[in-house]
C-alpha cells in the first residue's frame, strides 16, 4: 500500500509541476549584464555554447542582460546554485523577474517572455522515495489560522517589509503602515496564485520567508552582511560577496572588488570641522570614483555626491557631528540599478557610528604619488593642450583637438568653457568662458609679416600642467609658409612637446605672430626640431567669424626675458579636455 501511494504522489506531483509551469511565467537566472548590444550578443553566444536555456533581453536601464530561463522559482534557485557551485556562472549572478526586460535579442528572432517555464536543466530537490511517505500536503506548512496567529507576533516593521516586498513584486500600490487591511490581502491572495499557493490572503511563516528572499535576492547575490570597523568607529550592512576590505588610508578605508562585478566601497572617518568637511567635499570631487554628471550638495554638516559616468555609479555621503567626520562611498557599476538602489539603500539606513576614529597617520606608508589621494586616483583630462586669452572678455585660441568630443572643456582646472567657433581645415577653436573672465594679459598681435630667421618663443604647457605653470621654448622661424607652401601656416625651427600646441607664438617684441600647431600625424614622422605654427591672419579670420576682434600690438624694441615670460604667463592657459 505504501509503494501505492508513493508512486501515487509522485504522478501527482510530476502533474501538477507540469500544469504550474505552463500557466506560471516563470523568473530568470540574471548572470551578466553589458552596456553594448554588440558585448551582450558575444557574451550570450559564448554560454549558449555550454548552457542550455540562455536568453538576451534589453533592461529597463538600457544595459542587456543575458539570463537562464525562465524557471518556475525553486527550480531558477536550484539552478542558481549548482551552477555558481560548478563555476559555470559568476557569483554574483541572481535572481531577475520579467519586469525588469524588455525586447529580446537572443536567440535572435526569438521571443520567450511570456511562454511559462521550462524545465530545469539540473536535478530537483524532491525528496528521497524513502521520504515520500512523509510528504505532508502543503496546508501542513500552516493553517489560515495558524498563520493569523502567527501573524500577530510581527513587528510593525516587519509588517512594513512585507507590504514593501508586495509593492517591489507589483501586488501592492497602497500606503506602506504597515496595517494588513482589505488592500493588503487581497494583494497577498494575487502574490499567493500567481507563486502557486492556495489564495487565503493570509501568509504563513513559511510563505513570508519566501516573499522577503524573493524581495531580497539583490542583496543575497552580493551577499550584504554586518561589518565593523573598530578603527574607523563605523559598522554598517556591506556587500562583502562583491567587496572586500583592502587597507586603511586616513580618511579612508578602502574596499576593493572581489568579484567581477566591479563595485567598490570606501568608509570615511576623520577628526575635523566645518572647513574640514569643506575640503572633503571639494577632494571627492577631483576622484576619478567620482564622475562629473550627477547631483551634489554641501548643506551645513552634511554633504552628498553622487556621480555617473565612465561605467560607473558612485554615491557618497558625510555628516560631521561632535568634531568627527563619518559617511561612506559606493561604486558600482552602470546598468545595474536595481541592485545599486537596494544595496545603497540597505547601507544608508544601517550606518552607525562609535566614538573611534581613524588614526590621521593611517597608511602612511602606502605608495605615494602625485595622482594619487589617501590611495585614490586624481580624475585627469582626457587631453591637455595650450591656449592663450584673445580678447578681455576672456576668449581662448586653442588647437581643435583640445575641444573635440569633450563632456567638459576647462581652463586650468576649473574655468568652465564652450566652443564658440571652429575652423576644421587649420584645426583652430575658439572658446568662450561661461562666466566671463579678466585676463592678467591678453594676446597684442602683430601687424608686421614676420622674417625668416628671425626668433620667436612659444609658451605652452609642455608637460600638460605637471609644472603648474607654462615654459617658453626658444627657436626661429625656418619659412613664412607650410611644409607643402600652404598659406596661413609658419613652419619653425623649434622642438616642441604635445602639450605646447595651441599656445602662442611670439617674436622678440613679446607680440603674437602665430599659434602653435599639433605636429601632423599622416603616417610621416618629422624630425624633433621641425613644428608649425598658424599665422596671425588665419587666427583674426577665425577670431573675425567667432564675433571676437583681435588687439593689434605695437612694433617695440626687444623686450627682455623677464618682461617676455611675465606677459606669457598672464595669457597662456591649460585647457583641459574632460571625458
Amino acid at each position: 500500500m505504501t509503494r501505492i501511494l508513493t508512486v501515487t504522489l509522485l504522478f501527482l506531483m510530476s502533474g501538477l509541476r507540469a500544469a504550474t509551469a505552463q500557466q506560471d511565467p516563470g523568473v530568470w537566472v540574471q548572470v551578466e549584464a553589458q552596456p553594448s548590444l554588440r558585448e551582450a550578443q558575444d557574451r550570450a553566444q559564448a554560454y549558449a555554447n555550454s548552457l542550455p536555456d540562455v536568453n538576451g533581453f534589453r533592461m529597463n536601464s538600457g544595459w542587456y542582460a543575458i539570463v537562464l530561463g525562465p524557471y518556475l522559482r525553486g527550480d531558477a534557485e536550484q539552478v542558481l546554485r549548482v551552477y555558481r557551485a560548478e563555476g559555470q556562472i559568476p557569483s554574483d549572478s541572481f535572481i531577475a523577474f520579467s519586469n525588469t526586460l524588455g525586447q529580446q535579442f537572443w536567440p535572435v528572432g526569438a521571443n520567450v517572455l511570456n511562454r511559462g517555464a521550462v524545465a530545469p536543466p539540473v536535478e530537483s530537490e524532491v525528496q528521497s522515495e524513502q521520504n515520500l511517505t512523509e510528504v505532508q500536503p502543503e496546508s501542513a506548512d500552516e493553517t489560515r489560522s495558524e498563520a493569523l496567529q502567527n501573524e500577530r507576533l510581527l513587528t510593525a516593521q516587519e509588517r512594513k517589509d512585507l507590504q514593501t516586498a508586495l509593492q517591489a513584486a507589483g501586488f501592492y500600490n497602497s500606503t506602506i503602515d504597515g496595517a494588513f487591511g482589505q488592500g493588503t490581502r487581497r494583494s497577498m491572495g494575487d502574490w499567493q496564485r500567481f507563486t502557486g499557493y492556495e489564495p487565503t490572503g493570509v501568509l504563513t511563516t513559511l510563505q513570508r520567508q519566501a516573499l522577503m528572499d524573493e524581495y531580497n535576492a539583490p542583496l543575497i547575490s552580493v551577499g550584504m552582511a554586518r561589518y565593523s570597523d573598530d578603527k574607523a568607529g563605523i559598522a554598517m550592512d556591506m556587500p562583502l560577496g562583491a567587496i572586500e576590505f583592502d587597507q586603511h588610508k586616513a580618511p579612508f578605508a578602502h574596499f576593493q572588488s572581489s568579484t567581477d562585478l566591479g563595485a567598490k566601497a570606501l568608509l570615511i572617518s576623520q577628526d575635523g570641522n566645518k572647513s574640514t568637511l569643506r575640503a572633503l567635499y571639494d577632494v571627492m570631487q577631483s576622484l576619478e570614483i567620482v564622475p562629473l554628471n550627477g547631483p551634489r550638495e554641501l548643506k551645513g554638516d552634511r554633504f552628498t555626491l553622487e556621480g555617473r559616468g565612465n561605467g560607473i555609479v558612485s554615491y557618497t555621503q558625510a555628516k560631521l557631528l561632535n568634531g568627527q567626520i563619518k559617511g561612506f562611498t559606493l561604486v558600482w557599476p552602470e546598468g545595474d540599478d536595481d541592485r545599486r538602489i537596494r544595496v545603497l539603500a540597505a547601507m544608508a539606513s544601517s550606518f552607525e557610528t562609535t566614538e573611534a576614529v581613524l588614526d590621521a597617520a593611517a597608511g602612511a606608508d602606502v605608495e605615494q604619488r602625485i595622482d594619487l589621494v589617501s590611495g585614490l586616483q586624481v580624475r585627469k583630462p582626457r587631453l591637455s593642450r595650450s591656449g592663450f586669452f584673445a580678447d578681455a572678455n576672456g576668449t581662448v585660441l586653442t588647437v581643435s583637438e583640445a575641444a573635440d568630443s569633450c563632456a567638459r572643456i576647462t581652463l586650468d582646472g576649473d574655468q568652465e568653457v564652450e566652443v564658440a567657433w571652429t575652423d576644421a581645415n587649420l584645426g583652430v577653436s575658439v572658446l568662450r568662458p561661461r562666466q566671463t573672465l579678466a585676463p592678467i594679459s591678453v594676446a597684442e598681435f602683430s601687424a608686421d609679416r614676420p622674417r625668416i630667421q628671425s626668433e620667436v618663443a612659444v609658451s605652452g604647457y609642455s608637460y600638460q600642467g605637471a609644472l603648474g605653470a607654462p615654459t617658453l621654448t626658444y627657436g626661429k622661424i625656418a619659412d613664412i609658409r607650410g611644409l607643402n607652401g600652404e598659406e596661413g601656416i609658419k613652419r619653425l625651427a623649434l622642438s616642441a612637446q604635445p602639450g605646447d600646441a595651441g599656445g602662442p607664438v611670439f617674436n622678440d617684441s613679446g607680440n603674437v605672430v602665430g599659434m602653435l600647431l599639433p605636429t601632423p600625424s599622416e603616417g610621416r614622422t618629422l624630425p624633433d626640431s621641425v613644428s608649425l605654427s598658424a599665422s596671425v591672419e588665419r587666427l583674426t579670420d577665425i577670431l573675425t567669424q567667432a564675433g571676437v576682434s583681435g588687439q593689434s600690438g605695437q612694433e617695440t624694441a626687444q623686450i627682455s626675458p623677464n618682461e617676455l615670460n611675465r606677459r606669457a604667463a598672464g595669457m597662456t592657459v591649460l585647457v583641459n579636455c574632460w571625458d
